[in-house]
């Protein structure tokens, strides 16, 4: 475990180290939600046109659901497993740029668990209507690399964080999928 940590902070120091001062200001509009509100109304648009008002209606809520339960559970790691930030980190502080900091724990990251678990439910409704609905997982690597960007994460907790997120859009497209079925059966 200990060479995993240290290749994964050896990584950290050089992808952290690609950024530079003119592109700081970008990557700081980039890690934050409300800046992607377009982004998701154009989703919201084009699933309200898929699958109707009331569909998206359950949707919204299922997101809403989902949203706080991978973000429990991620911050129940953190708090559990305790790894510090790499801002926070004595052993490769001077040796990397430091654009934003935080108190928190690092391990998992939450950015990358809820765009990714988000992006995996949105996905499975969408494929069905559009080849190119993959794309839609350009956000959380652009969303998730900001945080290396700016030193608040190492890649492992972003890869974590994608793959519980993952994890999570699929089990919450299923009870979506479920609740579906069950009003039709009902209507």
């Amino acid at each position: 475990m200990e060479k995993i940590i240290a290749l994964d902070k050896q990584l950290f120091v050089f992808l952290n180290n690609l950024g530079s001062v003119p592109y700081d200001q970008f990557w700081l509009l980039i890690t934050k939600q409300l800046h992607w509100t377009p982004f998701f109304l154009a989703l919201a648009y084009i699933l309200y046109k898929k699958i109707g008002g009331k569909k998206l209606a359950l949707l919204f809520v299922t997101i809403a659901v989902m949203l706080v339960f991978t973000d429990q559970v991620t911050n129940l790691v953190k708090d559990t497993v305790q790894r510090l930030r790499p801002c926070n980190d004595l052993e490769i502080k001077h040796l990397i740029r430091i654009v934003k900091s935080s108190d928190t724990f690092s391990f998992f990251s939450g950015h990358a668990s809820n765009s990714s678990a988000s992006m995996m439910l949105i996905f499975l409704i969408l494929r069905r209507y559009y080849k190119h609905t993959y794309l839609i997982f350009l956000f959380p690597l652009i969303f998730a690399y900001s945080r290396i960007y700016l030193g608040l994460h190492f890649p492992l907790d972003i890869i974590t964080g994608y793959a519980f997120g993952a994890l999570s859009g699929f089990l919450f497209y299923k009870i979506y999928e479920l609740i579906i079925k069950k009003y039709a059966t009902n209507s």
